[in-house]
């Protein structure tokens, strides 16, 4: 018989339903202004959506709710004990994580750390003067696994015995970029790698600055080693900004591209960071909040 928690897994498995609205849903649900029998009607799903994806979720609910129904992978619904406060918290929460790897990873107090593709050893050395310290107090690093940066906070992570948290585009079985598919498995058999898109889900660009508000909100701070003016890690940023978390930058010479958007933050704010305490100061702060 079908419960809550499956209907939201086929409601995340139906083409059509965005981000809008599956928050437009929840809210929804949370006010008690949805049937609690399940499954929910087409036309229950419909009137909540965006007029122009009506047809495209006619056409994919039926094999969503079969799908869902038999579906055997590990995952985390809203409502599950074991979903993390800190998403429940921010804007526009998903209804569904698919993950593999260790939940207790979602325990422990975490950092997230953004940057730039186009890393330089600057930023490399940045990584290895502030991470290890930071990741000996028992805090996990969130990250993507994009080239640069992210791929370089979770190999110093692994490095330093920590414990990695990856937050991907794709569905789970999916590897993007191809090259990073060791990468992919390492995290997920030494912390936890997750998802909010269903298996087969392919890399596109839309999903990646929705990504981008999972690893704001799973992290006490928002750290941005090396970042351009216009980038997906500025994005991550103001994200973290409107979910009320902290920003925190590392400043860069002012003649380098992959400085401007790190020094720009620091103008608007952001907490100058040059020693790992200054990343400590936040993480305890905001955990005890």
């Amino acid at each position: 018989m079908m419960n809550l928690r499956t209907q939201l897994l086929a409601l995340t498995m139906t083409e059509g339903i965005g981000l809008v609205t599956r928050t437009r849903l929840l809210h929804f649900i949370i006010s008690g202004n949805l049937p609690t029998q399940y499954p929910w009607s087409l036309e229950t799903i419909t009137r909540l959506a965006e007029p122009q994806q009506c047809m495209r979720i006619a056409q994919s609910y039926d094999k969503a709710l079969d799908r869902a129904s038999t579906f055997q992978l590990p995952y985390l619904s809203y409502f599950d004990e074991a979903y993390p406060d800190a998403l429940r918290e921010i804007h526009q929460p998903p209804l569904i994580l698919f993950y593999e790897g260790n939940l207790d990873a979602l325990k422990l107090p975490s950092l997230s750390v953004v940057g730039t593709r186009l890393a330089t050893p600057y930023g490399l050395e940045t990584i290895r003067h502030l991470l290890p310290t930071v990741i000996s107090k028992g805090i996990s690093i969130v990250s993507g696994l994009a080239q640069g940066i992210d791929v370089m906070a979770h190999q110093i992570t692994f490095a330093a015995c920590g414990v990695p948290i990856g937050v991907i585009g794709t569905g789970l079985d999916v590897v993007y970029p191809n090259r990073h598919a060791a990468l992919q498995k390492q995290i997920a058999n030494s912390g936890l790698l997750i998802s909010e898109y269903p298996a087969g889900s392919k890399p596109l660009r839309s999903h990646f600055p929705e990504r981008n508000r999972i690893i704001a909100g799973l992290s006490s701070a928002t750290l941005v080693i090396e970042a351009k003016k216009r980038s997906g890690s500025l994005i991550t940023a103001n994200l973290a900004l409107q979910n009320n978390r902290d920003v925190l930058a590392v400043p860069g010479s002012i003649f380098s591209e992959t400085a401007q958007g790190t020094n720009e933050l620091l103008s608007l704010g952001a907490k100058l960071v040059v020693q790992p305490e200054d990343i400590l100061e936040s993480v305890q702060l905001l955990n005890t909040i």
